[in-house]
């Protein structure tokens, strides 16, 4: 047992040692994406239902750091600023699939021929889907351009709207304009700031758990399962594919955390072909996914999104199978027999180990500490601010939100909220999923807003 446990050890070291100064340099470019990157140009060219709208959407998505849960929020806005079907289509399949995170982690355990054919692979599967709904889902428009016929859209014309672009929300009897805590700072150091948290507190919290869970997983697989197992269907390569497939689909996996299972997976004999199945069907396709996108796409728009992954994902996964040098795909020795190799690692790999660790660490704090409310709890065990002036004399509503997953959900959850028409500040709780609402505004409304964003929200106490 002790030298199992001793194997274990050195695999999840020996991996996480392996990831972590590419992990922090991903970490690192996505925050300074987010803070000097303007939202704005990610809805500004993607209006038109055509391929050019399809394929700037799908170039925009590859480098965000979105996980499939984040990235349903964003493709909802996206739609609600006048982006097509087919653009949305190409956002949601190409945005979890990767992103400057996972790609550089990619490299650090797999090398660059993944590297480079994985964000390849997202690039066609999401223009694939875009065309397909483009060309096959159009009566699915209706679906998402009814909130915008309802006034809840969060796009405002020129005429009608001389406010910022995230601070603003039109309705029937004019345009309402509210203060946005969620917008980028001005000046270059703020940004400079606000990347930083972003990367190592924001981001640590979101794929923190999943590359947690992920690691555990790979050292278990590498010491556990025979090689035999795997290593015996290695010719029936299409039947790899399927049984990937099987898995993959339902199940939660980021892009960052499949890396480490697929490495594992193909020290003990996967394929090439069928590991990157697993790095593009796992981020993208889950089953709370998908009920999210049946409901605010629609039926068919859910099929071809499907559909266009499976497909995407074997055509990619056969051609490195059987047209491309299986060597280029190789998994590094270490992997495969991992005794005693934690003893080898350098000085600096400990302390990039230790880098990565301490900052997961601060990160699941953090949470953890802002999901506790010092100050007393209301009905129903919610949180209460006593001593906030923010809410002190003013009429409060607590709701509790379900569907929330990472900070990018809060977001788009606050945002969505502050939308409303009285709305005068809001606070969300990720950890205990409680949305605290000041100001007289119309509950039915904000929960029909929060639905269409693919949430859901029930009143807990009303002030």
């Amino acid at each position: 047992m002790m030298i199992w446990l001793e194997h274990y050890w050195d695999a999840l070291v020996m991996m996480t040692a392996e990831m972590a100064p590419y992990l922090l340099l991903g970490f690192l470019i996505a925050g300074i994406l987010r803070a000097f990157v303007p939202r704005t140009l990610y809805a500004k060219h993607l209006a038109p239902r055509n391929m050019k709208s399809v394929v700037k959407a799908a170039a925009i998505g590859i480098p965000l750091p979105l996980c499939s849960c984040g990235v349903i929020p964003t493709a909802v806005g996206l739609r609600k600023e006048g982006a097509s079907h087919g653009a949305c289509t190409g956002f949601l399949i190409a945005t979890p699939q990767t992103g400057v995170d996972s790609i550089v982690a990619t490299y650090s355990l797999m090398g660059l021929p993944f590297a480079v054919v994985r964000p390849l692979a997202a690039l066609f599967t999401s223009m694939f889907g875009g065309w397909l709904v483009n060309r096959y889902a159009r009566e699915d428009e209706a679906t998402s351009a009814e909130a915008v016929e309802h006034g809840e859209a969060d796009h405002c014309g020129d005429d009608d709207c001389h406010c910022h672009h995230d601070d603003c929300h039109c309705e029937h009897d004019g345009c309402h304009c509210h203060h946005d805590h969620d917008t980028q700072p001005t000046t270059f150091w703020g940004k400079v700031v606000g990347a930083l948290d972003y990367a190592f507190v924001d981001m640590m919290q979101d794929v923190g758990k999943w590359l947690v869970v992920g690691l555990l997983i790979a050292a278990l697989i590498t010491v556990a399962i025979p090689s035999e197992w795997l290593a015996a269907l290695h010719d029936y390569k299409l039947l790899n594919m399927l049984i990937v497939l099987a898995v993959a689909i339902p199940m939660y996996v980021c892009a960052t955390g499949s890396i480490p299972i697929a490495v594992s997976l193909m020290a003990k004999g996967l394929t090439p072909g069928a590991a990157l199945v697993l790095l593009m069907a796992g981020p993208a396709v889950n089953s709370a996914s998908m009920l999210v996108i049946g409901k605010v796409f629609g039926r068919r728009t859910l099929t071809l999104y499907v559909l266009s992954i499976i497909i995407g994902a074997m055509v990619f996964g056969l051609g490195i199978d059987y047209l491309l040098p299986q060597d280029w795909f190789a998994v590094q020795a270490g992997f495969a027999d991992v005794g005693h190799c934690a003893h080898g690692l350098s000085v600096m790999d400990w302390v990039w180990v230790a880098l990565l660790v301490a900052l997961l660490v601060n990160a699941f704090w953090q949470m953890h500490r802002h999901g506790h409310c010092h100050e007393g709890h209301g009905e129903n065990g919610a949180c209460e601010s006593h001593g906030s002036n923010e809410f002190n004399g003013a009429h409060v509503t607590q709701y509790t939100i379900s569907g929330m997953s990472c900070n990018h959900c809060k977001a788009n959850v606050e945002r969505a909220i502050r939308g409303v028409e009285g709305v005068e500040a809001v606070e969300v709780d990720l950890t205990t999923g409680i949305a605290t609402v000041t100001g007289h505004h119309d509950s039915d409304k904000l929960i029909r807003r929060i639905d269409d964003f693919g949430y859901g929200a029930v009143i807990i106490s009303n002030r």
